[in-house]
């Protein structure tokens, strides 16, 4: 094997991957454990999570693929994740942070719970897996973050402003850390992805009006699939990254380029 092909793999290196029972959590991590990397998968949903770790276990016997159910806009679960870690004794050098929600609403019709509801699980869960991650993470010579945002951190879309404040939020996040951690080994980068064919933009994508207004908007004229989003996310964790800090990269069909 050439040498520099050991730069598109992540044998030997585990990863944590949030949000991991579905969707692009999901895609993730079949894609991390595709490249090599054994898995630590978190999630709410207990049987869900189960059934992934079998499937992926399966696919990949090569890795060790374990699960550990908890909602993390909780602290307790956030803390328990990570004695989950520290019992397990692994070595942790990659950390997806995907798990995340929204409420579409006009801003006046929000709840203050619901908002605060938001920030907790889309910005407050990600923040807190960074800091308890860091001591695994700092560790290794060349450890990887990313968080998984959105298009709508950057540019106005119908999510609810709630859900763009904290996923502009979360990308600020990931500039600040990737300075801060850069001398410690830990690159710190995010993904932004415009739609993407999951179970929570089904809803919205299945109105024929609106869909057409998608793609009218996105130059690839498609939706986008979760894999899509995993092959991003994976190449922010590969040693072939190695100098790549502090970046989001837009996984979006052209969207945030669209002009008239």
């Amino acid at each position: 094997m050439h040498p520099r092909l050991g730069n598109w793999r992540l044998d030997g290196r585990t990863a944590l991957v949030t949000g991991a029972s579905k969707g692009i959590g999901y895609a993730c991590a079949r894609e991390l454990a595709a490249l090599g990397a054994d898995l630590l998968l978190v999630a709410r949903d207990e049987l869900q999570l189960e059934e992934v770790r079998g499937e992926l276990a399966e696919e990949c016997p090569d890795v060790d693929v374990l699960a550990f159910a908890a909602d993390l806009a909780d602290q307790e679960d956030r803390l328990s994740v990570f004695d989950w870690v520290v019992d397990l004794g692994v070595s942790l050098s990659v950390l997806v942070n995907n798990v995340g929600g929204n409420v579409p609403r006009a801003t006046l019709e929000y709840a203050e719970a619901e908002y605060r509801q938001l920030f907790e699980l889309n910005v407050f869960s990600a923040f807190e897996m960074c800091r308890l991650g860091y001591p695994h993470l700092v560790q290794h010579a060349n450890a990887a973050i990313v968080n998984v945002g959105s298009v709508s951190g950057i540019t106005h879309v119908r999510t609810g402003s709630p859900y763009g404040m904290t996923k502009a939020a979360l990308l600020q996040l990931t500039r600040n850390l990737a300075c801060e951690w850069a001398e410690d080994g830990i690159r710190v980068n995010a993904v932004a992805p415009w739609y993407i064919r999951t179970q929570r933009s089904e809803p919205a994508l299945a109105d024929a009006e609106y869909l057409e207004e998608v793609l009218d908007r996105t130059p690839m004229r498609r939706i986008g699939e979760p894999e899509e989003v995993a092959g991003a996310v994976a190449f922010l964790c590969l040693p072939a990254s190695s100098y790549v800090t502090g970046e989001v990269i837009a996984v979006d069909g052209g969207f945030l380029r669209y002009g008239f």
